[in-house]
This record gives structure tokens, C-alpha cells and sequence, in this order.
């Protein structure tokens, strides 16, 4: 199984959004919002703290009528943060996320932030695992003569002509 320095590797974007304790709720849902993510690691310095998310800000703000610009992040962070190290297992990581029902895991390394891995990023690399067991074993089923066709039907094979034809 792949470690969390593999699933990193893979993603498009490698940027971290942090935001600082002290910071207003409303700042920290305008980043999110400008960012396109569902949550922000907070810092206090270069230290990770905790991490606030769009479910806190649902639970902890809306629901108790909170003012999200007079409320700062560090009242309604998730702390302590459950965070990972590159050499985790991305099984122990989708353990870790199911059990505790989160969705999003720093990652740290030495006492530093070097990256952030989601649900999302953990189920695109079990699909594209998948899909490289599937090539392989098409693969082997077809032997020396590639271009015969096989029932097997995948994304990235297209029907062969002769099942085409049936379904046509």
C-alpha cells in the first residue's frame, strides 16, 4: 500500500491553506471559499495547532447564533489536530478518517507542516491503484497479441468493435 508521501505526490495541488488562531471566522471562510477547500490548518506561528473546518463553522457559529467576524478561529478549531507523517500507510490514514469520522489530515513532518491529504485525495489513489491492477491483468490475459480484443471493459479501453456491434 502507498504512504502519504506517495498520495502527495500525485496531487495537482500541493498548496496548504493555514490561517492564524487569532484570525475572525469570516476571514476564515472567505479563504475557503476563495480557495475552493473545506478546511484550513491553523498555525500559531509555525506550529500547528488545530484545524477548522466547514462543519465547525455549521456546528459552532451558525447553530449558536454566533457573529462569525467577533468569533476567532481558535474558539471553534478542532484541537487537538490528529495529523499523520509522510511514511503513514494511506490504509491507516482512510482507518484514522473512518474511525474518526474526519476528513482531512495534516501532514507533519518534524514538527512542520508539509502538506494536507483529504478522503478525496485517499479514494482517487485507491481508483488509480485499481486501475493499474486492471491494465496490468489486461495486459497479461492478452499475451503477445495486444490487439486482439478481451471482454474486459475498462475506462480506458474502449468496447471492442465486435461487443459495439451487439449493443448498437
Amino acid at each position: 500500500m502507498a504512504t502519504v508521501k506517495q498520495v502527495l505526490k500525485a496531487k495537482s495541488e500541493l498548496i496548504v491553506h493555514t490561517i492564524d488562531a487569532e484570525a475572525s471566522v469570516h476571514e476564515a471562510v472567505a479563504l475557503m471559499s476563495r480557495a475552493e477547500v473545506g478546511a484550513l490548518v491553523v498555525m500559531v506561528g509555525d506550529t500547528v495547532c488545530g484545524i477548522v473546518t466547514e462543519r465547525d463553522y455549521a456546528r459552532k457559529v451558525i447553530l449558536r447564533d454566533k457573529a462569525s467576524r467577533t468569533t476567532t478561529v481558535c474558539e471553534i478549531m478542532t484541537a487537538p489536530v490528529m495529523s499523520v507523517s509522510v511514511r503513514t500507510t494511506a490504509d491507516e490514514c482512510m482507518t484514522l478518517m473512518t474511525q474518526h469520522r474526519i476528513r482531512h489530515l495534516p501532514v507533519v513532518e518534524g514538527g512542520m507542516l508539509v502538506g494536507m491529504i483529504s478522503i478525496g485525495d485517499l479514494v482517487r489513489h485507491v481508483i488509480d491503484e485499481q486501475q493499474f491492477a486492471i491494465d496490468q491483468l489486461e495486459s497479461y490475459v492478452r499475451g503477445p497479441r495486444p490487439e486482439m480484443p478481451t471482454c474486459a471493459l475498462t475506462k480506458r479501453s474502449p468496447i471492442p468493435q465486435t461487443l459495439a456491434a451487439r449493443f448498437a
